[in-house]
């Protein structure tokens, strides 16, 4: 009788939140809709692809594109089927089985997953109680135990707490492992190395369409790395990895730079918005223990019960999402959803006494 391996044996699917609800700001995507404009030049632009032929295996269109936008060049781009593709494929490429990888905790809980599938011995470091990273903590660490790989996002998901450009240099500049950074939410921030990353021979940088261009539909990313490792990354990856339509739906957004700041200008103004109303309900309810100041499009808090939390804020059809038994995070959702969430938490706070 054929038996599962090991490795895949207990696994579970990955579990989003189930059901309908009214309010979903559990999986950070972006509020704003593609203008209507755009969505007509979209179709034009997709009607008449050619469906019956494999797509551009080198993505080259929206590799340029996206290297425009950001200032960067084109040849240090590689497109993947979404960041977690890319995650996986470092994993699976870049790794000899049971070479070590580190990720920090809290931080993305695929980096554990896509490490397991490749046979790599990941070990999870914690932060600092305030949930910031120890710099030096982690270069003696990767230094002195053979680490081969190191990743962690920044901004940090779940977190909302980033580490600023010195620092993360400094790290990268410190270690003798691979560094996977993932920026997906750096478009929220300004602390980016993806100007620098050919300066790094050390470094893959990761970004997303998936949060701040309001693409998660698509599911592109995008690795961005010196010569020598973009080149390996291309000759690793699967022929034909990103479908037609997502590169061209997305090489025709991202050449309009004036619509994606202006949606990433209204992602934060609506998260500035959500974090001073949760800081006017801490005032009054002692549930709220603490509120990270976010440099991301959510906001992350420590309640009490917050198991329960979550579960009341299901019951008002508003679904946010639960990490590790003792945290909440709460994607910045349209003015309307903004202020059912903060009525919703106002509500189940006070009945709770």
């Amino acid at each position: 009788m054929y038996q599962l391996n090991e490795k895949i044996r207990d696994l579970k699917p990955y579990d989003p939140i189930e059901g309908n609800y009214r309010i979903r700001l559990d999986a950070n995507e972006s509020f704003v809709p593609l203008p209507y404009t755009v969505m007509t030049k979209l179709l034009e632009k997709t009607a008449f692809l050619p469906y019956n032929r494999y797509p551009d295996p080198t993505a080259e269109d929206v590799c340029k594109a996206f290297a425009r936008y950001y200032g960067i060049d084109p040849a240090l781009v590689t497109a993947g089927n979404g960041s977690d593709e890319l995650i996986s494929l470092i994993m699976t490429a870049f790794l000899m089985k049971g070479e070590k990888v580190v990720t920090l905790s809290p931080d993305f809980s695929m980096y554990k997953f896509y490490a397991s599938i490749a046979e790599a011995d990941c070990i999870e470091l914690e932060k600092q109680d305030d949930l910031t990273i120890d710099v030096d903590a982690q270069i003696e660490f990767c230094n002195s135990n053979g680490v081969r790989l190191l990743i962690f996002s920044n901004p940090c998901n779940p977190t909302s707490l980033g580490l600023g450009r010195e620092e993360t240099r400094r790290l990268i500049r410190s270690v003798d492992a691979l560094v996977v950074l993932d920026e997906a939410y750096m478009d929220f921030w300004n602390q980016s190395l993806l100007p620098e990353a050919a300066d790094f021979d050390n470094l893959i940088i990761l970004r997303t369409c998936s949060k701040a261009f309001g693409l998660a539909g698509l599911r592109l990313g995008m690795a961005v790395a010196n010569k020598v490792l973009t080149n390996a990354l291309k000759a690793v990856k699967s022929p034909y990895n990103v479908n037609a339509l997502s590169q061209a739906i997305a090489a025709e957004v991202i050449l309009h730079p004036g619509l994606l700041e202006e949606a990433i200008r209204q992602v934060l103004e609506s998260r500035d918005t959500l974090f001073k109303g949760i800081q006017e309900l801490s005032k009054k309810h002692s549930a709220i223990e603490k509120i990270y100041e976010p440099c991301t499009n959510f906001v992350f808090l420590q309640v009490k019960d917050a198991q329960k939390i979550h579960a009341e804020l299901l019951a008002h059809s508003i679904a946010v999402r639960l990490i590790g038994g003792k945290y909440l995070r709460i994607t910045a959702g349209t003015e309307e959803e903004n202020r059912s969430v903060l009525a919703a938490l106002e509500d189940i706070l006070t009945k709770e006494g």
